[in-house]
C-alpha cells in the first residue's frame, strides 16, 4: 500500500484557517488567498489536498468557502473534500465540479444508507469516510456532538457497505502539535482492515515516519506546514 502525504486546507469564511481541537475560538488565521496556498504546497511537490469546509461542518453559510474551493479546483490538484455534506446532491455537485474524493462524516452516523448509495453510485475510490473522535467515541456536526459510537464500530460498519478510505482523527490532538494519536489509529487500520488515513496532531516528520511505518495508508499535516514545523518538500522525500 501506499502512503500518501496530505496538506490541508481549512477554510472558514473563505479564508485558510486552523483551529485547536476543533474549536472556532481557537482559531488561528493564515492566509486570505486559499488558491495561493494550494500552489505552495503543489509547487512542493504534493500529489494531493485535503481540504474541508469549516463553515459547513458547523452548519453556517459557505459562499465563501464554495469560491475558495473553485479557486483551489483550478490549480489542478487531486483533491479529498470534506464539511458539511449531508446529503446525496452536496456529495454529487463536489465531485461533478472536480473533487476527487468526497469525504462524509456526521452523515455516517445519522444516515448511513446514504453512505451506501453514494458507495454504489460513486464508487469507493471517490468516496471516504471522516471517522473523529475523542476518547473512542465519534463526534458529530462538527465535533460539537458525541454520538455514543464507537470509532472501530462505525469503521466496521462502513467496511460492510463498500467503504475502503477512513480518515481518522483524534479531535483532542487535532491543531495542537502534540503528535498523532499512532496507537489507535493503527488499531482502527488492524480492526477494520480499511485504508486509514492519520489526522490530528503531526508537528515534526518523525510523526509522518511513525505513521508510515505503522502501515497506514496516509497522513493529514495542517498547522505544522503553516508554522514551519514540518517542510513538505522534505517529509514527501522521506
Amino acid at each position: 500500500m501506499s502512503f500518501t502525504i496530505y496538506p490541508a486546507i481549512d477554510l472558514r469564511g473563505g479564508k485558510v484557517v486552523r483551529l485547536k481541537e476543533g474549536d472556532p475560538s481557537r482559531m488561528t488565521s493564515y492566509s486570505d488567498d486559499p488558491a495561493e496556498a494550494a500552489r505552495r504546497w503543489l509547487d512542493a511537490g504534493a500529489e494531493w489536498l485535503h481540504v474541508v469546509n469549516l463553515d459547513g461542518a458547523f452548519g453556517e453559510g459557505d459562499n465563501a468557502n464554495r469560491t475558495a474551493l473553485e479557486s483551489i479546483l483550478k490549480c489542478g490538484a487531486r483533491m479529498q473534500f470534506g464539511g458539511g455534506m449531508r446529503s446525496l446532491d452536496a456529495i454529487a455537485d463536489v465531485l461533478n465540479i472536480g473533487v476527487t474524493r468526497a469525504i462524509l462524516g456526521t452523515i455516517a452516523i445519522e444516515q448511513p444508507d446514504v453512505v451506501a448509495y453514494a458507495l454504489t453510485r460513486f464508487g469507493a475510490d471517490h468516496i471516504a469516510v471522516g471517522i473523529d473522535a475523542r476518547d473512542g467515541l465519534v463526534r458529530t456536526r462538527g465535533w460539537k456532538d458525541n454520538s455514543g459510537v464507537k470509532a472501530t464500530d462505525l469503521a466496521l460498519q462502513m467496511r460492510t457497505l463498500g467503504l475502503r478510505t477512513v480518515i481518522f482523527t483524534d479531535v483532542s490532538r487535532d491543531g495542537l502539535g502534540s503528535g498523532l494519536n499512532i496507537p489507535s489509529t493503527r488499531e482502527l487500520a488492524e480492526v477494520s482492515g480499511l485504508d486509514v488515513i492519520a489526522s490530528g496532531g503531526v508537528h515534526t516528520i518523525d510523526d509522518i515516519i511513525a505513521a508510515k511505518d505503522a502501515g497506514l495508508a496516509g497522513s493529514i499535516i495542517g498547522r505544522a506546514l503553516y508554522d514551519g514545523t514540518v517542510d513538505l518538500k522534505r517529509a514527501l522525500q522521506v
